[in-house]
């Protein structure tokens, strides 16, 4: 009797983990299945009433009751004259269309967040998508960039949503506040201006793989793997096969082509930095990296559009898309993942062995 307690224990903790993960997967496979099934919408904040909130609610936190009513009384008096500057402005143009240099510059702020796979193109061009169907050439793109790099493909489509805003003829500024390296320089390098905090970390451009190689274990324990191509190049190294000295040879040759192709890359969009010397897999920080012209300036994105702001109005643009239960779960263990893999690859810009 007590064996088959024992027994029947344990096949219901088996049972609970079996369901367990099969929950799991099928949770993935429903956040993996159709994601752009779920409509999202575009969500647009105007930092300058953000501010001006913030402004308000230190004044009424620290000043006096006969402090805080008499610059009420002269912002009420400045609102007033600026109403009746703009009407007697609304009626001298009456009937005739105002210049474009008349109206007030817009600036909008984008965020990118990327991972290995550079997940947040996905938002982002549909982000670009709509600010590019109102933005003039006297206005301004601002990308608040963050990325250690990932994948070659990815970081080269999301590289590739940028140029977007450089083919439109719109002036494009990059904030880099904590790293921008490998895939997040490659799509630094596209802005027609780079600021960077004095401690972002930015550079790392060159390419890098690594493949863990479990042949000699299992040849220790008697398990044949057979890679069966068709191709002499279809599959240069393996996880599980015996890899050879050619193999390992086409695959660094991948490695260099790709790394030219960077190189190449940066130098088009970057043409006064040189390229030899910080094509090493180097990073700088952000004062270093002003001298050998990777950015243009020491500052933080905050500093820029408050700046900004004083004469602009400033909207900041995102991309939101409401998830279900399961795609939420499934989303957060894939970041966990990701974030396993960040500690594994370092400034990974390749991932080239998957492939």
């Amino acid at each position: 009797m007590e064996f088959l307690s024992d027994y029947g224990l344990f096949l219901a903790k088996s049972v609970t983990v079996l369901v367990v993960i099969g929950l799991i997967v099928a949770m993935l496979a429903a956040a993996k299945k159709n994601p752009d099934q779920n409509k999202g919408e575009i969500r647009v904040t105007k930092l300058n009433d953000q501010l001006d909130e913030y402004q308000q609610d230190l004044r009424y936190a620290v000043l006096d009751d006969d402090s805080l009513k008499a610059e009420l009384k002269q912002e009420k008096k400045q609102q007033k004259q600026a109403a009746k500057d703009k009407k007697q402005q609304s009626k001298k143009d009456k009937g005739a269309s105002a210049e474009e240099g008349e109206r007030k510059r817009r600036i909008f702020v984008l965020d990118f967040d990327g991972d290995i796979r550079a997940s947040a193109a996905s938002n982002l061009r549909h982000e670009i998508t709509a600010v590019l169907s109102i933005a003039e050439e006297h206005d301004e793109i601002v990308v608040k960039l963050e990325s250690g790099g990932g994948m070659v493909h990815s970081y080269g489509l999301a590289a590739s949503q940028l140029d977007r805003i450089s083919s439109a003829k719109i002036p494009l500024t990059v904030c880099i506040d904590k790293v921008a390296a490998s895939g997040g320089y490659m799509m630094a390098c596209v802005a027609d201006k780079i600021l960077a905090a004095p401690f972002a970390i930015v550079g790392s451009i060159g390419v890098v793989a690594q493949l863990p190689n479990f042949h000699k274990l299992l040849k220790k324990n008697d398990i044949d793997v057979e890679v069966l191509t068709a191709g002499e190049h279809k599959r240069t190294l393996t996880m599980f096969g015996e890899n050879t000295d050619k193999g390992r040879q086409k695959f660094v040759d991948e490695l260099q082509e790709t790394h030219d192709l960077f190189k190449d890359y940066v130098a088009q969009r970057r043409s006064s930095i040189d390229v030899a010397e910080v094509a090493t897999g180097e990073v700088w920080y952000g004062s270093r990296a002003v001298e050998n012209g990777l950015v243009d300036e020491v500052k933080t994105s905050d500093e820029y559009l408050v700046a900004l702001a004083k004469d602009a109005d400033v909207y900041t643009v995102n991309y939101e898309t409401k998830k279900k239960l399961g795609e939420k779960l499934g989303l957060s263990i894939e970041h966990r993942v990701d974030s396993i893999l960040s500690r594994w690859w370092g400034r990974a810009f390749s991932n080239r062995s998957f492939h």
